[in-house]
């Protein structure tokens, strides 16, 4: 599996199609989203979002805004939200939200969807990307895919022929990992992250490795080897790149993954702990309280809890 995939995958990732919607004057549209990632794409007209501490964002016809820390916004075709009479909550699934009638050329319509990581995530993808992206039609090439699943998405929404909602949800998922893809390529500073350290070919080969099998108990040597350089090459590599050391590195995905499998299973922690590849559930835990702040216990007993939040997503994306 490729790693932006298994890192999405490991940190619960679940989406939710918000759906199609012809903006109308005097209308702002509310969307509750604290635990997601998010985007939003304008197939028509001009749109704005508003966001807390953040100046509004104008947007056009193929413009995409990746949201990528949870916040309560608005998307409006307004360029002022101040005293307009009407705010609507955007969180009815497709098939379900209202759009309104009398739907015309000059209309703003935008396509949302919401992908919710309910837990915070601990993999350093996550603490490197910017807050807000705006991604421009003029960015990209008439003829590139992204353009061309833009066009495709639009047509799909407008149509609702059979078999739609699954042609519109894989065809948001390709515009959100392209839209992800393009953020992390384009916007990751230039000191050490995990951005800048997998374009090193040594540190993502042993990157990968650990994401293929975090389970196996790896040392740096084994690492290293499997890699094909020393492990004081291995070692000086990753930390000029990544800004850490590998087995910290392995760690966090170790982490990430027990916390997946505690929330969608009922696995003894003794199960979970050498899943993931720690010896017995003591060690497994004490790492777990560093790391997350909560014991695993505490973190299965609130996901528990949580389980009926009304904004809470079902379904894996």
């Amino acid at each position: 599996m490729d790693l932006m995939t298994d890192i999405l995958q490991q940190a619960g990732l679940r989406r939710r199609l918000l759906d199609m919607r012809a903006l109308v004057p005097g209308v702002a549209l509310q969307f509750p989203c604290e635990k997601s990632l998010g985007l939003h794409v304008v197939t028509s007209g001009r749109a704005y979002v508003f966001a807390p501490n953040q100046d509004p964002m104008a947007l056009s016809p193929g413009d995409i805004v990746l949201m990528a820390r949870g916040c309560t916004h608005y998307v409006s075709s307004s360029a002022s939200i101040d005293n307009l009479p009407r705010i609507l909550i955007a969180t009815a699934p497709v098939g379900n939200a209202p759009t309104p009638s009398g739907t015309g050329a000059a209309d703003t319509v935008v396509v949302s969807g919401a992908y919710q990581l309910w837990h915070e995530p601990v993999h350093p993808l996550f603490a490197l990307l910017p807050a807000w992206y705006v991604l421009r039609a003029n960015a990209v090439a008439a003829s590139a895919p992204l353009t061309q699943t833009i066009a495709l998405l639009e047509a799909e929404m407008r149509a609702r022929s059979l078999g739609g909602d699954m042609i519109v949800h894989a065809l948001l998922d390709v515009i959100f990992t392209y839209a992800l893809r393009h953020m992390v390529e384009n916007t990751a500073p230039k000191h050490s992250n995990w951005a800048a350290g997998i374009r090193d070919i040594s540190v993502r080969h042993a990157v990968q490795l650990m994401h293929d099998d975090c389970g196996r108990a790896w040392t740096l040597g084994d690492l290293a080897a499997a890699v094909g350089v020393s492990r004081t090459g291995l070692a000086a590599k990753f930390r000029e790149a990544m800004g850490d050391t590998p087995l910290n590195y392995l760690r966090t995905v170790r982490i990430q993954n027990a916390m997946r499998i505690l929330s969608e299973t009922q696995k003894t922690l003794e199960t979970v702990a050498i899943e993931v590849g720690y010896q017995d559930a003591f060690s497994f835990s004490k790492v777990f309280k560093r790391t997350v702040g909560i014991s695993p216990r505490e973190f299965r007993r609130k996901d528990v809890i949580d389980q009926s939040a009304q904004w809470r997503f079902d379904g894996a994306a």
